[in-house]
């Protein structure tokens, strides 16, 4: 497969800013995930250990959780350590795993996306 291309929009190729998205109205309020939510902002505000990774069944929350937070963050509604916070991405697994069917291309994708 080709190799990714460079530059700022190779992240735009797999994946979409929540944020942009957020702050354009095209994201549906998100009702009861307020404990999800204020957890991650917590987890995401540390100094360290600031990892959060949403996993769990199709269905259940995930996006949801993920565009509630992109919300607060177009709103300025977080802790005041994630007050520069801009973005908030999605990525595509799918489209990050299109055409990738020699070894290491997927790899070579995602850390470009990464870069």
């Amino acid at each position: 497969s080709p190799a990714p291309s460079k530059g700022p929009s190779v992240l735009a190729n797999y994946g979409m800013d929540l944020v942009q998205l957020a702050k354009a109205g095209r994201l549906d309020p998100v009702i009861g995930r307020e404990a999800e939510v204020s957890r991650a902002l917590q987890i995401l505000a540390r100094r360290t250990k600031n990892n959060v990774c949403l996993v769990g069944a199709p269905g259940v929350g995930k996006t949801a959780v993920a565009e509630a937070i992109a919300q607060r963050i177009a709103s300025g509604k977080v802790p005041r350590q994630l007050g520069h916070c801009q973005e908030l991405w999605s990525l595509d697994i799918g489209a990050l795993l299109a055409g990738t069917g020699l070894r290491g291309d997927f790899e070579e994708r995602l850390k470009a996306v990464l870069q």
